[in-house]
């Protein structure tokens, strides 16, 4: 507990050191009383788990409250109002010594440097780390099991579940830091597996890696390998597992996250998850015309930089999505500040909506190609909701293996047996929280029309047909393909799907 802002926080560990030989009870003990159902009660000098004070019509504080929180609200308060002669016996009290100019603040400043001095934020996050969070030699032997995204038997695998430093090199990038010049970036991540080193050849996999395919692949050297410490960045020659380090020289090839290794074979390293989501959107646009490129280049800074900001660039505009007005104002202080250098006009914040279907289509939607020789027969309905919600979630994806899921959906949310195997893909981007279902029968050619169908799938589930929105929550199946016997009329041209969507 504590503020951020003002760099104090603390555990009941350090008041309980500070109270233990006080009360005279060992620290163990102290820690216990200073949380739950414990009143102190100063007239018998004991503690009580009742709050009544027998004889007396008088309640008792929790000792939490008594111990720890009155001395700081009576400590913050008398500061914040200048009574010098309630804070400066306080302060004397809790060994905090002022030097200097620290003797001429006053108000918030004064507080701010007194709350540093006695329960430091940075003592009390540096114990809980300590105390609570396991080594990665330890962490890793569990860890590896969701994170990796490749098969268990593998050598990359094994080397990040034995955190072995002579292993395949795996490392997941987190967070891309802007440099001091703000032109590149240092790419900030965790060694699972192996050692990086300066001028070590790796493979970077982006999101979108399959293993045996060459997109979102990148072969580059590392320049520089750089251990963050703290507002500084040191130099040196190489990490092994179990460190976070940055990398200097492989910015280019990641937009937000992204995982290297040195292992051909090497899988990708599971990107995280947030509990928030870019729902507030901004749209900008220079306030000189003439410095539109330089927004551009900056908006690709800086969506870089943060992974939860989305930006969205249209013919007219540029839109940020963030997770929050807050979040929306910080990101323009940093376009501004450090990454563009120009002014902008910005609109008003919105948030945007999703699109959706309510029931099971009314009619069979037919629609044709552009030569008339091919028909495609498709009905919407509506997603579970809950089906809706693990889509999004990661529970249920299209990588995991298609029995399993099937059973899900059949067990779960009593599909069809013959639907739950008839899956095709989910959207937008692979991933979103809608799905085509082929429930045809005996079509000739239909695999040929495949990749054309979820093309169009993709794109009009990214910008619905309402408010060029992105849809949640909608199943379409595919009931009949018709396609021309010649090669030649049926073409590999994308199905007006968006004109089967509209109803």
């Amino acid at each position: 507990m504590g503020s951020a802002l003002h760099g104090w926080g603390f555990t009941l560990n350090t008041f309980a050191r500070m109270y233990a030989s006080k009360f005279k009870i060992e620290h163990s003990k102290m820690l216990l009383k200073l949380w739950g159902d414990n009143f102190f009660n100063a007239k018998k000098n004991k503690w009580q788990t009742e709050s009544d004070v027998e004889g007396e019509n008088e309640q008792l504080p929790r000792g939490f409250c008594a111990l720890v929180l009155d001395p700081i609200i009576k400590l913050a308060n008398a500061v914040l109002n200048g009574k010098k002669e309630v804070y400066e016996p306080i302060i004397k009290k809790i060994n905090c010594e002022l030097k200097g100019d620290e003797l001429d603040l006053l108000g918030k400043n004064l507080l701010r440097k007194v709350m540093q001095k006695w329960i430091n934020a940075s003592e009390a996050l540096l114990e809980m780390m300590i105390l609570h969070l396991p080594s990665p030699r330890t962490a890793q032997k569990y860890r590896t099991l969701y994170l990796y995204e490749g098969p268990m038997d593998d050598e990359c695998a094994k080397g990040m579940i034995e955190c072995n430093p002579n292993g395949p090199l795996m490392m997941f990038i987190s967070k891309l830091i802007p440099t001091g010049d703000g032109g590149r970036f240092y790419a900030f991540g965790r060694i699972f597996s192996g050692t990086v080193s300066v001028s070590k050849k790796v493979r970077i996999l982006g999101p979108n890696f399959k293993v045996g395919k060459n997109e979102d692949l990148y072969e580059k050297n590392v320049q520089r390998v750089v251990l963050m410490m703290g507002r500084k960045a040191e130099d040196v020659s190489d990490v092994p597992c179990g460190n976070t380090c940055a990398l200097v020289g492989v910015d280019q090839c990641i937009l937000k996250q992204g995982t290297i290794t040195d292992n051909s074979q090497g899988s990708t390293i599971k990107c995280m998850k947030y509990s928030v989501s870019p729902v507030v959107r901004v749209a900008i646009r220079p306030k000189k015309p003439e410095d539109l490129p330089k927004l551009v280049e900056g908006l690709k800074k800086m969506s870089q930089s943060d992974p939860l900001v989305q930006v969205i660039s249209t013919e007219t505009e540029q839109i940020i999505c963030g997770c929050g007005e807050l979040h929306i104002e910080i990101c323009l202080k940093d376009l501004v500040d450090d990454y563009s250098g120009i002014e902008i006009v910005k609109s008003d914040p919105v948030v945007p909506y999703k699109e959706t279907v309510s029931a099971l289509s009314s009619q069979t939607c037919l629609s044709k190609s552009p030569n008339k020789h091919n028909r495609l027969y498709m009905v919407a309905e509506p997603l579970h909701e809950d089906l809706t919600k693990e889509i999004e979630d990661g529970t249920v994806k299209l990588s995991d293996d298609v029995k399993l899921t099937a059973r899900k959906l059949i067990d779960v949310y009593e599909w069809d047996q013959h639907d739950s195997r008839k899956v095709w893909c989910f959207g937008p981007e692979n991933t979103g929280p809608n799905l085509v279902v082929d429930q045809t029968k005996a079509v000739q050619y239909l695999t040929e029309i495949k990749d054309s169908i979820e093309s169009a799938f993709q794109w009009v589930t990214k910008e619905g047909v309402i408010a060029e929105e992105q849809m949640r929550g909608c199943r379409f199946n595919i009931l009949d393909v018709e396609l021309h016997a010649d090669a030649v009329h049926r073409g590999n041209k994308i199905f007006l799907l968006i004109n089967l969507l509209t109803y």
